[in-house]
């Protein structure tokens, strides 16, 4: 694990402790600059061995080249504005570019820096080309900077750097979503009957995150639109906030020419009152209903694939249905995407086991093509994993015809 010298160097800290405690192991590099702000001591207590920043260190074992080569993975947190132009250029003048020029394992950046840094036409491009190399760089956060300063360029927190580490180690190093633009909706929308009350779907936006964040570790640029999530968004992801069927339905539309892969992760409410109370509806005494007129929402999946020109995005949707057996749920699954249009739909049955919060799920992954792959009961991110490899196919299939 690298770390190069910005204030949020204190932030790293957390990431050696949580991944010694995971039972990693851990060695940490820190540049010149980053011993400034956390000292050896600190990083050899955290990691149980010692420190060394310099290739003039250790000489006699070639440590500027053993470790890039002996590495499962190279983690840099936090990734400075000059720390990604040295790596974008192969400036190899300490230890820790050393081992990021001779590493072969998959390379986790977790940039930091104030935002005029990050949004400078330099940074976007020195990022753009180490994305394109298969680095994984994440998108900084928004919030408190250093000093009064606010906006992009945030260190993500350490518990979501933990998970994008989690996600490159799970599974055999992915670069097949590299350079692709992904969109993802995740969570439940909400429609409001009138200030305080609201008819909605029951989702957590698991499923969706967990999308959006193996996406991340593939290599891709993704927005995750959300809507209402009881999970923290990612690390990594363009946040894009909605409530309501319409406002996900803009937002979706607004970037699908952009993009390569569009998911409709989110569960989205079917009806809306067909008026908003402008103050809380009274239980009146006596009055045992309350008549509500509800109006049917945008499909906004169909709208998707109804506007898209040519092969181009992806659509993926989602399906969440409850049958008496796989053979129903299989003919109504078949039915919905004929109906829909999309090139893959995931199905999930509701009724018979746990999804909703659930940190597992089992699904179906139906073609446009005829193919299903049944995807048993597991994690939901290797569940993310699994469609993404459907994507993967569906790209590289394209291309063959391309050719």
């Amino acid at each position: 694990m690298g770390v190069a010298g910005g204030i949020a160097a204190y932030k790293a800290v957390e990431v050696v402790r949580g991944l010694t405690e995971s039972g990693h192991d851990v060695t940490v590099v820190p540049t010149a600059a980053a011993l400034r702000f956390v000292g050896s001591a600190t990083w050899e207590a955290l990691s149980g061995k010692a420190v060394h920043h310099t290739v003039w260190d250790q000489t006699h074992l070639v440590a500027h080249v053993r470790l890039g080569q002996q590495a499962d993975l190279v983690v840099v947190v936090p990734a400075t504005a000059d720390l990604l132009a040295r790596a974008t250029h192969g400036v190899a003048g300490d230890l820790l570019m050393n081992i990021l020029l001779t590493a072969r394992c998959p390379i986790l950046l977790a940039p930091a820096m104030h935002t005029e840094m990050w949004v400078h036409a330099a940074t976007q491009r020195n990022v753009s080309d180490l994305r394109g190399r298969g680095v994984v760089v994440l998108e900084p956060a928004a919030g408190r900077l250093t000093g009064t300063d606010s906006g992009a360029g945030r260190l993500p927190e350490p518990r979501q750097i933990l998970e994008a580490i989690g996600d490159l180690l799970r599974r055999s190093p992915s670069n097949d979503l590299a350079g692709r633009s992904i969109v993802v909706s995740a969570g439940g929308t909400r429609e409001p009957l009138d200030p305080v009350r609201f008819i909605g779907n029951n989702s957590s936006g698991r499923q969706g995150v967990e999308l959006a964040r193996t996406a991340v570790s593939r290599g891709a640029s993704v927005t995750l639109v959300a809507a209402n999530l009881d999970v923290d968004p990612p690390a990594g992801v363009t946040l894009v906030r909605v409530s309501t069927a319409a406002e996900l339905h803009a937002a979706m539309v607004a970037r699908s020419n952009a993009a390569d892969v569009l998911v409709m992760a989110a569960a989205v409410a079917d009806f809306r009152p067909d008026t908003r109370a402008g103050s809380k509806i009274k239980k009146e005494s006596g009055e045992a209903t309350l008549r509500i007129d509800l109006v049917q929402t945008v499909d906004v999946l169909a709208d998707l694939v109804r506007t898209r020109v040519g092969a181009r995005p992806i659509i993926v949707g989602f399906a969440a249905e409850t049958a008496t057996n796989g053979d129903e749920l299989l003919s109504v699954a078949r039915g919905k995407l004929a109906r829909k249009g999309c090139d893959l739909l995931i199905v999930n049955d509701v009724g018979r086991a746990e999804v909703f919060g659930a940190v597992d799920n089992e699904v179906l992954v139906l073609g446009s093509d005829g193919s299903m792959t049944e995807l048993s009961r597991r994690s939901k991110a290797a569940v993310a994993d699994g469609v993404w490899d459907a994507v993967a196919r569906l790209f590289a299939g394209r291309l063959a015809v391309d050719e």
